[in-house]
């Protein structure tokens, strides 16, 4: 049941229906009945997954809550472990054995496990790192172990979030399934307008751009030049308007029953270094990525280096480097068994450790001292920039191989000069920028861009003046709102790709 299907938007009235309509203390039966129908709408028996991890994670909890000392550690280890083992047999199973058998084969032997064929769990990835976080927090002190089986349950299987998140954590999330949520009309339409939008990014923006990516990422082989820097320039904003829209939905949906998730993202490319792209990109896996992974690992290091008596005064750069770079790999590696996503995540922890260098130099050679004149001029360049480093990066989250994307990369940079020469040329345009794709597609799909980066740059503003762009037009005539509700509403029915139904990128994470 896909989020851009008619079937949801039954699905969503029904449960919000019944939501308000039962006493609050039988809501989180009804939120738990609903994540399984959700979760197991796409492949039944992946439901044993789901409520395995909802039993395991629960008694874990109370397990380590309930215990101290080395079998405190001893019965956090083994939930993490239960956690990785379930996601690693699911996910990495076929990717570690092909590389073992391959490996293997170098010296002559042979590969003693067996192929088989798995299908993943959706959405596996996310709910898996969920209830890693709830054990963690546990341990950690920073939040008791839930005694209520039904809304630890319910955490897990919370449908909104089942599938691609955000990634909850137990501190802002617990509390609010225990709370009793009134319904509030403002609030509800709120939650409304914000999954329209998420409508709007999915299936004008996103589910538009596809077929342009595909065409040239499926046939890297047929292409030179300016289709692989269109289709990579088309696959950023198709790859944000999917995970973005998808997050707006499930927020919106959250929010009309009165229960807030974090929010997910925050005008990504409008980042003027690659550091702030993470903290605006995918904000709830990059802050567990932080927290869970890069913090723990740098002051591991930091303390193995001070043991050691190596890097002396520079443990803390050693550290950063070793933080970045293990949270990254793995980050890489957590959204999806390829060394694609390793060599994408590899290719993000040495921007950041590039930008610290640089920032480094930047301090030793003075550069705030230059004059003002020249740091202006500088300035504007670091949003292209960043985009461009992270365009760089996507061709290898969307290659098929490591070395499809070497050689779009390749192509794209060898034919660029040829491209540029054939600009005046008719024909050539419509064969390298349609794709074979219909004109109107193209124009379609440009103008959504053009209304999405505008509509973020009003948000950058607006907030930049200490304000939201939605109060901005709450605050606005009536005909001016409704106007602006009612054609957002027509481009989803009018320029919306439902005839493709194309599931969720992040699905298969």
């Amino acid at each position: 049941m896909l989020f851009n299907s008619w079937q949801f938007i039954i699905f969503f009235l029904a449960v919000t229906m019944l939501y308000f309509g039962l006493p609050p203390r039988s809501r989180w039966g009804l939120l738990v009945a609903a994540g399984f129908w959700f979760y197991m709408s796409f492949f039944p028996a992946h439901g044993l997954v789901l409520a395995g991890s909802a039993g395991v994670n629960y008694f874990a909890g109370r397990a380590i809550d309930g215990s101290a000392g080395r079998r405190r550690k001893a019965l956090l280890l083994a939930g993490l472990a239960a956690n990785v083992g379930v996601l690693a047999f699911f996910k990495y199973y076929g990717f570690l054995n092909e590389n073992l058998a391959h490996a293997l084969g170098l010296i002559g032997a042979t590969d003693p496990l067996p192929a088989l064929k798995i299908l993943l769990p959706v959405g596996l990835s996310f709910y898996t790192f969920q209830a890693m976080s709830y054990l963690i927090e546990v341990y950690c002190g920073h939040h008791p172990a839930e005694r209520h089986f039904g809304i630890l349950a319910l955490y897990v299987t919370y449908y909104p979030q089942l599938l691609a998140g955000p990634i909850g954590r137990p501190g802002t999330l617990l509390p609010q399934l225990h709370e009793e949520h009134v319904f509030d009309a403002r609030r509800v339409a709120d939650g409304l307008k914000l999954m329209l939008w998420g409508f709007f990014q999915k299936v004008v923006i996103a589910d538009r751009l596809a077929p342009f990516v595909n065409q040239v990422f499926d046939h890297p082989g047929h292409y030179e030049g300016l289709p692989f820097a269109v289709a990579t320039f088309f696959f950023a904003f198709q790859v944000y308007a999917d995970f973005a829209g998808y997050s707006d939905i499930a927020i919106g949906a959250s929010q009309v029953m009165g229960i807030q998730l974090m929010t997910n993202f925050r005008r990504p490319y409008f980042a003027r270094t690659v550091g702030e792209f993470w903290k605006r990109w995918h904000i709830s896996l990059s802050t567990w990525l932080r927290d869970y992974l890069m913090l723990p690992i740098s002051y591991s290091f930091v303390r193995w280096a001070d043991r050691r008596r190596v890097l002396r005064g520079a443990e803390e750069y050693g550290g950063y480097v070793a933080g970045v770079m293990g949270a990254f790999l793995i980050g890489g590696l957590w959204h999806g068994a390829q060394w694609t996503f390793v060599v994408w995540g590899a290719l993000n922890g040495l921007y950041l450790i590039g930008e610290l260098l640089a920032h480094r130099a930047w301090v030793r050679l003075r550069v705030r001292r230059w004059p003002k004149a020249v740091r202006r001029a500088a300035a504007p360049l670091r949003l292209p920039l960043t985009f461009g480093l992270t365009c760089l990066a996507w061709v290898f989250f969307r290659a098929d191989s490591t070395t499809d994307a070497f050689q779009i990369i390749g192509r794209m940079a060898s034919g660029m000069a040829e491209s540029l020469r054939h600009l005046g040329d008719h024909e050539y345009l419509k064969a390298n920028l349609l794709l074979g794709q219909e004109s109107s597609d193209f124009v379609i799909a440009l103008l959504a861009v053009a209304t999405l980066l505008a509509v973020q740059w009003a948000q950058e503003r607006t907030e930049a003046r200490g304000g939201s762009l939605l109060a901005w037009l709450a605050a606005r005539p009536a005909a001016l709102r409704w106007a602006a509700y009612y054609a957002l509403l027509a481009a989803v029915l009018f320029f919306g790709a439902f005839n493709r139904s194309r599931q969720f990128i992040y699905f298969q994470f």
